[in-house]
């Protein structure tokens, strides 16, 4: 039985028609898929269902009733609940202050009951089976931390219909599985679920009917139990298309010269004796569970968090930045997991986010800087990357993720940095742009790049490292070759036991 249709819907912005008379319907007790590459308009297909955009045109349903929300809120108050792509968190509140935002059960017309709020946060937490302390303030927490907040945030409202966008982007395998169960622990004969996801092999897991949308427009419905992949992904791009196989780079020579060197290198709270090199050429990937300490070494290379030993060296030359400016300028690139938070400024233009690297030693000079070569390089990334955009005037904040992760790419590209750490260069982008990142990683590598990948999903590790680094609890508990490097040896070595670590001031 029907519980949401959506029939006819038309969005449009300034230049870009994002949706074409889309066609969406959920049934009761169903978790429907779904996929499109990015710019598709799935985003913008959820956000009007949320209430956060209205519709030029078209209809919503709900139990057969027409529905129209003139904001997030009317659309709270029908049922709807969402979980968006990019965070919507204030990093300055607690957990439970992030779950529990305009939710709160004020003592007589003023007060609030802080212990009360965090007791049902805890509560809530431990049915859920996430752990978080209620107590921690949101921007202290890891990417993978703040989509729990999310999730957390989403299961805790009396929503009929929950919509899932990309929810399993900064989540491990073990954590995959649990938010799986709580999804099937949520659809009863009164609810259902829209999820989002660019990983293929979930579809099938956890999905009844896969939705297919391309470039705004509904493109067909299919039974999850009774299609491949391969279907899905040529509906997705409007071609057959098989993914490239192996996009490792050529093996650099054994004495190829060592371009990133780090040695010793700890922070106050997790890293310990943190020592590796990557050669010219080559690509080493990172893996390990959610607070295993990947990301914090990136930050801690780049000087983004405070080290209080070690030493970083490019070329054999000591840099040890301070800060990523620094280290920027010592030729070490860092793409931040958080893109959006960390990455980009999204109320400046495609040009402006992709030479700003590059600004001082490139466009400016005597305090001015020069926009026509500046906009010349821009377009020439956005054509070089495939960027959806209707031009490099057009604001980054306008894109979809997938394409402004590429904004991303693109700006450390101009920069033509030595050294360059990818930190879920794939988070949030669809199969078809996977490959060609794939592709682009390896090309650099070709080129002489030395590039370190931290990824959550192991096969993309797996599939692009040379060698392939394991932490463990702030410490490397091991180093495999791309020939030894496997599912079961990374997991046994992001599972070993290590001492707990002894903080230092």
């Amino acid at each position: 039985m029907q519980l949401l249709a959506m029939s006819g819907i038309t969005k449009t912005f300034p230049g870009v028609r994002a949706l074409d008379g889309m066609h969406l319907d959920l049934r009761r007790g169903e978790v429907l898929s779904l996929v499109g590459e990015n710019g598709a308009g799935k985003s913008t297909l959820m956000k009007v269902l949320s209430g956060v955009y209205q519709p030029d045109d078209g209809e919503l349903r709900i139990d057969g009733t027409p529905m129209r929300f003139a904001n997030p809120k009317e659309a709270q108050q029908a049922g709807i609940g969402i979980i968006f792509q990019e965070f919507n968190l204030m990093p300055d509140l607690t957990v439970a202050q992030n779950i529990f935002i305009g939710r709160e059960q004020p003592q007589g017309r003023f007060l609030l009951r802080p212990r009360i709020l965090e007791q049902r946060a805890a509560d809530l937490l431990d049915r859920l089976q996430l752990p978080l302390d209620p107590h921690t303030l949101v921007g202290r927490l890891s990417v993978a931390g703040q989509q729990m907040v999310e999730i957390a945030k989403a299961l805790s409202l009396d929503a009929r219909v929950l919509i899932m966008d990309e929810p399993t982007a900064a989540l491990n395998d073990a954590e995959v599985a649990t938010l799986h169960e709580l999804i099937r622990r949520f659809v009863t004969d009164e609810t259902g679920v829209i999820y989002i996801s660019h990983k293929m092999d979930e579809l099938k897991a956890i999905s009844e009917r896969i939705t297919v949308i391309r470039d705004g427009q509904f493109i067909r419905t299919l039974d999850a139990a009774d299609t491949t992949m391969r279907e899905v992904i040529s509906l997705m791009v409007g071609r057959d298309r098989e993914p490239a196989q192996h996009a490792r780079a050529d093996t650099p020579a054994e004495d190829a010269p060592i371009a990133l060197q780090v040695r010793g290198v700890e922070t106050p709270k997790l890293l310990r004796d943190i020592n590796f090199e990557v050669r010219t050429g080559e690509i080493v990937g990172f893996a390990g569970l959610m607070g295993a300490g990947r990301t914090e070494v990136a930050r801690a290379v780049v000087g983004a968090d405070r080290r209080t030993a070690g030493v970083i060296s490019v070329h054999g030359k000591d840099v040890t930045p301070r800060n990523p400016a620094q280290a920027g300028a010592a030729g070490i690139g860092y793409l931040s997991e958080d893109r959006k938070g960390l990455g980009l400024l999204l109320q400046q233009t495609v040009t402006q986010n992709i030479a700003l690297p590059s600004m001082g030693s490139r466009f400016s000079r005597g305090g001015f800087v020069n926009d026509r070569p500046a906009a010349a390089d821009a377009r020439r990334l956005v054509d070089e990357l495939r960027i959806k955009t209707p031009s490099v005037r057009a604001m980054v904040g306008n894109l979809s993720g997938g394409n402004q992760q590429k904004v991303v790419i693109a700006k450390w590209l101009l920069k033509d940095c030595d050294v360059l750490i990818f930190d879920e260069p794939t988070r949030g982008i669809d199969v078809g742009a996977k490959e060609e990142i794939y592709a682009l990683i390896g090309r650099l590598a070709a080129e002489g790049k030395a590039i370190v990948v931290i990824s959550s999903e192991l096969p993309e590790v797996l599939r692009l490292s040379h060698r392939v680094v394991v932490m463990a609890q702030g410490r490397i508990t091991g180093e495999l070759t791309a020939q030894d490097a496997t599912p079961e040896s990374v997991m046994h070595l992001a599972t070993t036991e290590t001492p707990a670590p002894t903080a230092t001031v």
